[in-house]
């Protein structure tokens, strides 16, 4: 008979959705939360086979200790928190989640757009103290509204995620041209253009990330590539922190280099409570805690996939391998 697999999943809370158990024999261990220096130790405890994982690292030092280790099942898209060479070496399958926040993460997308055109943030301030109400007009004017439609929209990386931007950016009327690294065979289907960077970056109205980190985009955008943005241009964030260098972000925003910004990542998560975007109090900045990704439908549609890929593994037909 064969022996149940040992699941550890090292930090359950960080997805809000019903896990259905899988469908092959296995011993099920969960932690709600797990540090990064008691990974190990708990599932040596278990003697896990699989590892499931949302942003506890497991790097080659946690690797070497944990010999019964099979498959590392990472319940996100993002993969920067395992070693993946060492996962090669010694035969560790590694299977990751895609396509899951396909609606979710755009819809984020563009309310930190709107908000931030629409002048959401200073408007409400103005409101809570009291100048609306001592208004001599019906309305209050003070800062200035643009619409989306005509404008263009500029995307560095175009996968699922930045294909999804697009497709609601045509909804809104806007022009999109498209920064990827390969050439894009469906732009022209997709009603965008592909360009160079430089073209992307200097003649956007907003520019939207969305790529992975790796050693090549992180710190993208730094002081030099926000001076060549439009004064006008806003610039939103829902891949990762370190895709931008927040000091000249920050930089850039208090002198008016650019005209805004919306993110929902930081470099470092939870954020210390010295980071400078996390106090950076402008009208033209938003900033929201690593939530594009978490609507109810997009966590349920993640933990299904999750399981899928510890069946297939277990099938013997895995699926979503990164490693």
């Amino acid at each position: 008979m064969t022996e149940p697999h040992s699941i550890v999943f090292l930090d359950r809370d960080s997805v809000i959705a019903r896990v259905r158990p899988p469908a092959f024999a296995h011993r099920w261990r969960e932690y709600p939360l797990t540090r990064a220096a008691d990974a190990v130790a708990r599932l040596r405890e278990a003697g896990a086979s699989i590892a499931i994982t949302n942003k506890v690292p497991l790097r080659a030092a946690d690797l070497a200790q944990l010999p019964d280790l099979k498959m590392i099942a990472v319940a996100a898209t993002g993969t920067d928190i395992i070693d993946l060479p060492a996962c090669r070496e010694r035969g560790i399958v590694v299977a990751n989640i895609r396509n899951y926040a396909v609606h979710t993460l755009p819809e984020h997308t563009f309310a930190l757009i709107l908000a931030l055109r629409r002048q959401l943030v200073a408007y409400r301030a103005d409101i809570e103290a009291g100048l609306w109400q001592k208004s001599e007009r019906f309305c209050l004017f003070g800062h200035p509204i643009s619409d989306l439609a005509g404008s263009r929209l500029g995307l560095l990386g175009y996968g699922a995620l930045g294909k999804s931007v697009a497709q609601i950016a045509r909804a809104f009327g806007m022009e999109v041209i498209v920064h990827n690294r390969s050439p894009l065979s469906d732009a022209a289907a997709d009603g965008v253009r592909q360009a160079g960077f430089d073209e992307v970056l200097e003649t956007s109205d907003i520019l939207s990330l969305h790529l992975p980190l790796t050693a090549q985009t992180r710190n993208l955008i730094s002081a030099k590539e926000l001076i060549r943005m439009k004064r006008s241009a806003l610039l939103i964030n829902t891949a990762r922190g370190g895709l931008v260098d927040e000091m000249a972000l920050a930089d850039a925003l208090r002198a008016g280099v650019i005209g805004g910004a919306g993110f929902d990542v930081l470099v470092q998560e939870p954020p210390p409570p010295d980071n400078v975007l996390l106090n950076l109090r402008l009208p033209n900045f938003l900033l929201t805690p690593h939530s594009a990704w978490a609507s109810s439908q997009a966590m349920q549609v993640l933990v299904d996939q999750l399981i899928d890929n510890l069946e297939a593994w277990v099938a013997g037909a895995p699926q979503n391998v990164v490693s």
